[in-house]
């Protein structure tokens, strides 16, 4: 069974592309866009539509309310049984959100769950105590975690107490659920011209009801709506609240727009089996082409 993974960073055009190759695969579209998930958020996330969609089968949109804590686990094990039940059927997982796509492709590393009783024994001990206590069971993690990040410090020792096994291999031993075989496909383009069309895209957000939508969710869910801090959300609600103008508000969500596609770009371009392919150099004609070839000899 194989799929293609179509990445990249915010505002590139992976919805587009997507929808088009699944179409010529006779496939399904998985969407790992950690912000699509929620419910009610659709402006500001710019949701596919389901006039976009034309006919293709998404999953994964829609599914939760914004308050609801969603992991990259409960996403993990969404998708192993969507590709477990589909017959075979040609996917394709399309979206932004790293940590996600990785965690399909590459699998999740199996810790266990946290322990109320050792976590409450643990924390009243110092961070000198707890790093001093880390050094003797598991010294690699004592090399990769700051002694002052007590929370991953506790947290490395816990597993080790639950487990007997160190923090250091455990949180590397990734275990995929699923037999998919994965082409991965990464979208960029001039990056200048990327901020442009990020920019640009916030305009239209805001012409096409972001602050409308924001003030219906802020309405509903107060303040726990900031719990799942999603760019344009935040900014918006400190607006409402008088903190700053809309003008600042617009300006900063363009500005941590640009920011996370920085971050996006670093995340997946840190990763070879990735095939690049610039949206501004090449058709989109001559990329579905090389894409489809590619996906064939998988």
């Amino acid at each position: 069974m194989k799929g293609i993974v179509i990445a990249g960073p915010t505002g590139v055009g992976k919805t587009d592309l997507s929808i088009k190759l699944a179409k010529l695969i006779n496939g399904d579209i998985i969407s790992a866009d950690s912000a699509q998930v929620y419910k009610g958020m659709d402006v500001g996330t710019a949701k596919v539509t389901k006039d976009e969609m034309d006919g293709v089968k998404h999953y994964l949109i829609d599914i939760v309310e914004p308050i609801k804590k969603y992991s990259v686990g409960d996403f993990q094990r969404e998708v192993d049984e969507i590709l477990s039940s589909s017959n075979g059927k040609n996917i394709i997982l399309a979206g932004g959100t790293g940590l996600y796509i990785n965690s399909i492709t590459e699998g999740l590393s199996s810790l266990p769950v946290g322990n109320l009783d050792l976590r409450e024994k643990l924390m009243a001990k110092s961070s000198e105590e707890l790093f001093e206590e880390l050094k003797k069971v598991d010294l690699e993690a004592s090399e990769e975690i700051h002694m002052n990040n007590k929370r991953r410090v506790e947290r490395a020792l816990e597993v080790f107490y639950l487990t007997g096994e160190k923090f250091s291999v455990l949180s590397k031993r990734n275990i995929k659920n699923n037999n998919y075989k994965f082409l991965k496909i990464g979208l960029e383009r001039d990056r200048a011209y990327l901020y442009e069309r990020i920019n640009m895209r916030v305009d239209i957000m805001i012409k096409n009801g972001l602050i409308e939508e924001v003030k219906e969710l802020y309405d509903k869910y107060g303040e726990n709506l900031r719990k799942i801090n999603i760019i344009g959300y935040s900014e918006i609600i400190d607006y409402f609240k008088g903190e700053i103008s809309l003008e600042v508000a617009i300006d900063l969500i363009k500005r941590n727009s640009r920011r996370y596609a920085k971050r996006q770009f670093t995340w997946f371009k840190n990763d070879p089996e990735y095939i690049w392919y610039d949206l501004d150099k090449m058709s989109e004609k001559s990329i579905i082409e090389d894409v489809l070839r590619r996906f064939e000899s998988l």
